[in-house]
């Protein structure tokens, strides 16, 4: 099987953020996306920008193609301000995190569509639980043949990004003990989870091709792995992150994204193979950064050694700044520093929530505060 990778401009940036519906009143879920997009679009087609998602509690703000970070999230602002327009006076909040913290997967509405349908009639019990939301980061790759080496050398900062956007503490109203419940949650769909590491493009290509005969899926698109080339669109497209509740913390971890892509990027054209671990490694790295968020100690090297997540970011950030400078993202890669003090997502929910008695209700208010008016100075 061939699979074309599409024409696209080096580092060139694209984001997706998925927002869920919630009733201003009570903080549950609503299942009004469609009347939400229909008010949207035009013509009977949904707004180009703004799409449906698997469940109709769901929607997708899609950026642009930019040359920078901040001209993405500046784009984000804007269509959700348009979403606002129709949510507001229905008295409907957005709400973004990995997971909602009391809602019930099976009280959920999934969106009519063809494609959905047969993912969750293959997957049934685990399908029908994924109701969770996240953020994708698409960066342009000039060159087909660096885009399984970015791949796999992001997964080396897998932890990294991980733990820095983890968001989903809670499940079903219970306290999961983890900071990412999501990043668990995802993987139990088929070819969902980490990517293999392939040495070239004809790898994947076999890959795909194995996996199309035995009736796993029906085109390349079905790959639902945390990283992964994005043949489309001509990207390496990084799925690992929790949805984030302000454009801030967005632009953060974009920016982190978007500064090692480039980086990898020039260090293929110099010759240089970006640094991998061995998959045991970084399967390792991705429950300890799902399980204990910021506070998780990580394998940073091929020889084991180790280091504290937030102090790996905290000189991650002084490594990446010159990179920062030149792509425009300067001030959103050091948002990251503010996260590391201010405490990430899923720290601040255990905080409302234990401030409050336990109340996840308090919690969700709070997340819709924070995407409303960001986070509080």
């Amino acid at each position: 099987m061939q699979i074309e990778f599409s024409e696209s401009e080096r580092s060139t940036v694209g984001i997706e953020w998925e927002l869920a519906l919630v009733d201003a009143s009570t903080g549950d879920l609503v299942q009004i996306a469609q009347e939400v997009l229909q008010e949207l679009g035009t013509d009977g087609e949904e707004h180009p920008q703004i799409t449906h998602e698997l469940l109709l509690n769901t929607i997708e703000l899609v950026s642009r193609v930019h040359h920078t970070v901040p001209d993405a999230i500046t784009d984000l602002q804007e269509l959700i301000g348009l979403v606002r327009t129709v949510t507001d006076p229905l008295g409907v909040e957005l709400m973004c995190a990995g997971t909602h913290p009391f809602a019930q997967w099976y009280d959920q509405k999934v969106t009519p569509n063809e494609r959905y349908d047969r993912l969750l009639d293959r997957t049934q019990w685990w399908g029908r639980q994924m109701m969770i939301w996240g953020i994708h980061v698409h960066v342009g790759i000039d060159d087909r043949d660096k885009a399984l080496p970015i791949v796999n050398g992001l997964l080396t900062y897998y932890p990294h990004l991980q733990a820095l956007s983890a968001s989903s503490p809670f499940w079903g109203g219970a306290k999961t003990g983890y900071a990412s419940n999501r990043a668990l949650m995802f993987q139990q769909l088929p070819t969902a989870g980490l990517p293999w590491q392939f040495g070239s493009w004809t790898n994947y290509e076999e890959y795909v091709q194995d996996l199309v005969t035995t009736g796993v899926v029906t085109d390349h698109s079905e790959v639902r792995w945390d990283i992964r080339p994005s043949p489309q669109w001509g990207t390496v497209e990084m799925r690992a992150c929790d949805g984030l509740s302000t454009a801030d913390e967005v632009g953060a971890v974009a920016a982190l994204i978007h500064c090692l892509t480039d980086r990898m990027s020039q260090q293929l054209d110099d010759g240089v193979e970006p640094v991998t671990l061995q998959p045991w490694f970084v399967r390792e790295n991705k429950w300890r950064a799902a399980r204990y968020g910021l506070d998780a100690e990580i394998i940073v090297a091929p020889d084991g050694s180790e280091r504290l997540v937030s102090d790996a970011l905290r000189d991650l950030v002084v490594d990446l700044a010159p990179v920062a400078e030149r792509l425009g993202c300067l001030a959103e890669l050091e948002t990251v520093d503010v996260i590391l003090r201010d405490g990430a997502s899923y720290q601040r929910q255990l905080a409302v929530a234990e401030a409050n008695g336990g109340s996840l209700q308090a919690v969700v208010s709070s997340l819709t505060h924070e995407l409303r008016d960001g986070l509080p100075r």
